[in-house]
């Protein structure tokens, strides 16, 4: 049984993201209704349900699908006997949460006559009923799916044989038409599609389908915390010459309504969807856009004196589409936006708790650029204020770029040393490690009442947060490192176990040590020593082991053996350790000791000559 679209509110500053068809409950959709499954009145404002025996069917064919066919022959009769059943109310059942599921994994199994059959049925006879099927929560995934299944069959057609080639063309044809119908519907009710929570979804997938480039389906699971951030992994394809000209026509038709991308958040991601797909596949078509869009956000009305753009800035729904154009932008459009809007307001604007986040891309982005050297003359005023409002990715973003320009590095990090108190006297240099990952002052890690003097007691490290290690990992790509590696062999046995532990502290330990010199290397490793066992056994820490041993030299991998191979029993039988144990060839350090120290030498010979190549 279909369940009522309901229209939500999007949340500001991030596109609304739709739940999976089939996670939503039905009891209470039900009740509302006073209705029951399988009832095939009318429902819904008037629209056609799935019974009851329809349901029932199509989640049969999903989990059948879920099976696996033994070959072709089998799997097209099931596909055709399925669509027989799909014909004459296709949208009903694109419509329903279990038969949207079904032919969303049931689409990428058939021919592009059938796909485009189903999209045909979708559209009905004028191409119109596909506003009302796009903007459903569960009939957008299909008709996406449908549209997807085109990038299939151009690939599949380029490598046809020339006999097969007339005849692949003509169904790919029929599937095009299709889309491009599907366009023109878009088109002519784009505000109302762009705003849509769901029909929005179809725009960007059409966009990401004329400009020749696909993602991921969304229908697969979702991506874990680490990759939410991550641009996803785009594919190109061949597309049909009518796709170049439909793309620059629906770019324009989004142009005419350019005022919603700064006001609905919704919509504002259609347009970095077109951003991003456009600098992909059709740089000057980019540029165009890019400009015209700065161009209306700079020419609304503002205070006296003020930008517009700083409003802009610092509005959820709007914030997310300049981060777009910045990540976007050339050097000249860069330049004009420091130099006509910007200048003056970086710290400002790096306090406030939207403003911040462009100011980061805008970092970024300059970073290859002389303008960095201006934006980090202004920033670097106000370090301290933005330690103190808590938008650490400001100054990681910072350190990040001082060590891609290989600029300002040495003003940084003294800046940064004043701002931990850890500059003067010269003996605290050495603790600002700990200050850094912890991003603590020198009073409040060592519990001082006094801003002089030395450290009275040992504090075991703690604290390591995400941006601390973000901070250091940037800071150890620095030409002059010599800072942290000092306060690192500082740190007790304890601490570097801690270290090497911690999920964010292991990647510290990591960058550390695969920037020391062989010389330093040693010495940290001398400071480890004891230590290995419980690396070994520990999830992250056998994960800095593996980095140690890589770039160790024959003599220090084989005194890293001599401290495991007595806890031999203990290693074989952790979960994680035993992948040491393999990976390390300790069986073999045991019992053949010469062939070992063979491998080993050979491997390290092969390291230092590929690194010699590189450089």
């Amino acid at each position: 049984m279909l369940a009522k679209p309901e229209e939500r509110k999007p949340q500001k500053g991030r596109e609304k993201k739709r739940r999976h068809p089939g996670g939503d409950g039905e009891g209470g959709e039900k009740k509302r209704r006073g209705g029951k499954e399988g009832e095939g009145g009318q429902g819904d404002g008037g629209r056609k349900r799935l019974d009851a025996l329809s349901v029932g069917y199509f989640r049969r064919v999903g989990e059948r699908l879920g099976e696996g066919f033994e070959d072709n022959e089998e799997r097209e009769m099931f596909v055709e006997n399925v669509l027989t059943e799909v014909k004459g109310k296709a949208a009903v059942v694109a419509m329903d949460r279990t038969g949207s599921i079904t032919l969303q994994r049931l689409l990428p199994l058939c021919s592009s006559d059938q796909v485009a059959e189903v999209l045909a049925e979708l559209g009905g006879e004028s191409g119109l009923e596909f506003k009302v099927v796009s903007c459903d929560r569960c009939g957008g995934h299909v008709v996406e799916s449908a549209v997807r299944q085109i990038s299939k069959w151009m690939e599949s057609s380029q490598k046809e044989s020339p006999n097969n080639e007339e005849e692949e063309e003509e169904s790919c044809g029929v599937l095009e038409a299709q889309v491009l119908s599907l366009n023109q519907v878009v088109r002519d009710n784009s505000a109302e599609f762009i705003k849509h929570v769901h029909g929005s979804h179809v725009v960007r997938t059409l966009l990401h389908v004329l400009a020749g480039c696909l993602g991921p389906p969304r229908t697969e699971t979702r991506p874990g915390a680490k990759d939410r951030n991550v641009a996803p992994q785009l594919t190109d394809f061949e597309i049909p010459t009518s796709f170049w000209y439909e793309l620059k026509s629906l770019t324009e038709t989004l142009m005419d309504n350019v005022n919603l991308s700064v006001t609905d958040a919704v919509a504002s991601a259609v347009f970095q969807t077109m951003l991003t797909v456009c600098h992909r596949k059709r740089p000057k078509l980019c540029k165009q856009l890019l400009k015209r869009i700065m161009e209306y956000l700079t020419s609304r009305n503002a205070a006296p004196g003020v930008s517009p753009l700083l409003v802009f800035l610092k509005d959820q729904a709007s914030s997310h589409l300049i981060e777009t154009i910045i990540q976007l932008s050339h050097k000249a459009l860069l330049r004009d936006l420091y130099k006509n809007h910007l200048k003056g307001q970086l710290v400002d604007l790096a306090l406030h708790s939207i403003a911040n986040f462009p100011i980061q891309r805008l970092i970024a982005a300059s970073a290859k650029y002389k303008l960095f050297l201006r934006l980090f003359d202004e920033l670097i005023e106000g370090v301290e204020a933005i330690l103190a409002a808590g938008h650490m990715g400001v100054i990681v973003q910072l350190a990040e770029s001082c060590a891609e320009s290989e600029e300002k590095q040495d003003e940084l990090v003294q800046c940064l040393l004043r701002a931990f108190h850890c500059a003067e006297p010269g003996s605290r240099h050495v603790t600002c490690l700990p200050l850094f990952m912890s991003l603590t002052t020198y009073e409040v890690y060592y519990h001082s009442d006094t801003a002089e003097g030395n450290i009275q007691t040992e504090i075991p490290l703690s604290s390591i947060c995400y941006h601390g290690s973000r901070l250091v990992q940037a800071l150890a790509k620095f030409k002059e490192r010599s800072l942290l590696l000092s306060s690192l062999r500082t740190l007790t046995p304890a601490d570097l176990l801690t270290l090497a532990c911690d999920p964010s502290g292991s990647h510290v330990l990591q960058a550390l040590i695969a920037t020391s010199s062989d010389k330093g290397r040693g010495k940290i490793l001398k400071r480890l020593e004891g230590q290995y066992v419980q690396m070994a056994c520990s999830r992250l820490g056998s994960r800095v082991l593996e980095a140690i041993w890589n770039s160790a030299s024959v003599s220090h991998r084989q005194n890293i053996a001599q401290e495991l191979v007595p806890s031999e029993n203990q290693l074989r039988s952790d979960q994680f350790a035993r992948h040491v144990w393999a990976k390390f060839a300790l069986s073999h350090f045991v019992h053949r000791r010469a062939h070992w120290q063979e491998i080993q030498t050979g491997e390290s010979k092969k390291r230092k000559l590929f690194s010699d190549i590189l450089e």
